[in-house]
């Protein structure tokens, strides 16, 4: 990414982090849509490798056969340029890779030092060319810290909970209270890694979503990036 600042909205480089199910992935790819931006959810990355890690019974401490592996995970594009397919030799393992047993084990993957390494330069390179929203959990304080614009979207591991449970239309309350261990636990983890934990970068704009609908959150996703275009000129 050049360090020249932007002179069209549609070069800026936006950097959107935040604890799984904040709602990065749905607002981030509706403000892109918006914007004429593309969008890229590098969770799908570590995901897809995760799935792949399980499906060849890989654990998340041999990195010998667990880093190569990220060389056979790509993401696909759709038609209006969100990078939201996952594609392993040819196959789509989208729905795959939004199983419950690769959310049970994707943070105990994504902190293997050595792969997230290995990712470095990929989400670089697809941010190279600016129009992007590219959301994870150190987008702008490791991936990308020089973005344009940083935007870190919270919310209580509660309301995070209750939204996945009613993605997975989940009524059991063994099921939802299952959900909200799982989030707990990735939280832990995710911020404790010794590798890129999750942080808030210290110039990001910070949008708590608690209580507040799709649409609001996409406004407030907006409204920063249009405040760090201007502040960026």
């Amino acid at each position: 990414m050049s360090n020249a600042q932007p002179t069209d909205p549609k070069e800026l480089v936006v950097a959107l982090d935040g604890p799984s199910s904040s709602g990065k992935s749905t607002v981030g790819a509706e403000a892109a849509r918006r914007l004429g931006y593309r969008f890229c959810d590098t969770g799908l990355l570590y995901r897809a490798v995760a799935w792949l890690a399980l499906e060849r019974g890989v654990s998340p401490d041999d990195t010998a056969h667990l880093v190569p592996l990220a060389a056979e995970v790509a993401l696909v594009a759709d038609a209006r340029g969100r990078l939201s397919h996952v594609s392993v030799a040819g196959r789509d393992v989208t729905t795959e890779v939004r199983a419950a047993a690769v959310d049970r084990a994707v943070s105990d993957y994504a902190r293997v030092a050595e792969l997230r390494a290995a990712m470095v330069t990929r989400q670089r390179t697809l941010a190279a060319d600016g129009g992007i929203i590219m959301a994870g959990r150190d987008i702008g304080t490791v991936i990308l810290p020089d973005a344009d614009v940083k935007i870190y979207l919270n919310a209580s591991a509660e309301e995070r909970a209750r939204r996945r449970a009613a993605e997975r239309q989940a009524t059991d309350e063994i099921e939802a209270g299952r959900i909200l261990e799982d989030l707990r636990r990735r939280d832990a983890i995710d911020s404790s890694r010794e590798t890129a934990p999750l942080r808030t970068a210290a110039d990001a704009a910070v949008i708590d979503t608690d209580g507040c609908t799709f649409e609001e959150t996409v406004a407030a996703v907006l409204a920063a990036i249009a405040a760090g275009a201007t502040v960026g000129r």
